[in-house]
This record gives C-alpha cells, sequence and structure tokens, in this order.
C-alpha cells in the first residue's frame, strides 16, 4: 500500500532507503540527490566461484560533498576540514566489494556513504569543563603517596 505522500519512480517502486538507485537520506535536513552520485563497477577481488571473473560486483561511489545543495556554511566547512584528507579534487570515493553481488555492495557502498558523510557532518562535542578535584579525592591521593613513601622508607633499613 503505498501512502498519498510517497513518490513512485518509473519503475513503479516507491524509492526508500532499501534502494540502491534513489536519493540517499543522510540526515534530517541533508538528502544526497540521486544525479549526484556517480557510480562505477569492477571485477572484486577474492572467492567469487565461477562468477570471480566475469562478473563486476566491486562498486565504487562517489560525491561531490562540498557542491551538495542545502548545506549551511558552517557544514561546508566541517566537510572540508573532516573529509579534506579523502577529497580527490573535491570528490569522495567509497568502495564496497565484500559481498559477492553487485546490489548488496550497491547497498553496502550506500550506507558507508551515509555514515562517512554523517559523522564529518556532526556537530562537535561541548568542550570540557574543568572542575577541581573532590577533597575526598585529594585526601585518598595524599594518603597513598604518604603509604606508598613509608613502604620505600622501610625497604632501605637492614636493621
Amino acid at each position: 500500500m503505498i501512502a498519498d505522500d510517497q513518490a513512485v519512480d518509473e519503475t513503479g517502486r516507491v524509492p526508500g532507503s532499501d534502494d540502491t538507485s534513489g536519493d540517499l537520506p543522510v540526515t534530517g535536513s541533508l538528502v544526497v540527490p540521486a544525479a549526484a552520485l556517480a557510480w562505477r563497477f569492477s571485477r572484486s577481488s577474492g572467492p567469487g566461484g565461477q562468477g570471480v571473473n566475469t562478473a563486476d560486483s566491486r562498486v565504487e561511489l562517489s560525491v561531490a560533498p562540498l557542491e551538495l545543495r542545502g548545506l549551511t556554511d558552517g557544514q561546508r566547512q566541517r566537510l572540508a576540514e573532516r573529509l579534506g584528507p579523502r577529497l580527490v579534487d573535491g570528490v569522495l570515493t567509497v568502495v564496497a566489494g565484500e559481498h559477492r553481488q553487485q546490489l548488496r555492495n550497491r547497498a553496502a557502498a550506500r550506507e558507508r556513504l551515509a555514515a562517512v558523510l554523517r559523522a564529518a557532518l556532526a556537530a562537535p562535542p561541548p568542550p570540557r569543563r574543568r572542575t577541581k578535584p573532590t577533597r575526598g579525592s585529594q585526601e585518598r591521593r595524599i594518603a597513598e603517596k604518604k603509604r606508598r613513601g613509608e613502604l620505600k622508607r622501610r625497604r632501605g633499613s637492614w636493621e
């Protein structure tokens, strides 16, 4: 059953999160359009039986994250800082080749790309507020130092 607010694509399916050809939802406010995703397929390494040399099951999914629409300047700057080493000519590429089926590798690549973008867009944690040690912890620390010093002082004498 299809709800009234859901769009149907040309194949008659409703694009969802498990669809490997639709838009890629990253956060509640950011969705990477399908047109911005670039796919490449190649032969995967590892075991694969008879189809290992014929099936192009390895998937590379690329996107230019700094050119996505709907990003604020702060988000763009955060993406540039955190993804800087991974960007090649402004393009982020993730690879999936752990499954034997191309469709499963496509789904894995989409999940991986969404996770990388989500982590890069995450707001930094609040700075740590410095606190004083409690009186009890100070007393325990001093008592342990005194006990350790006494132990070492007693070691030296041969009475």
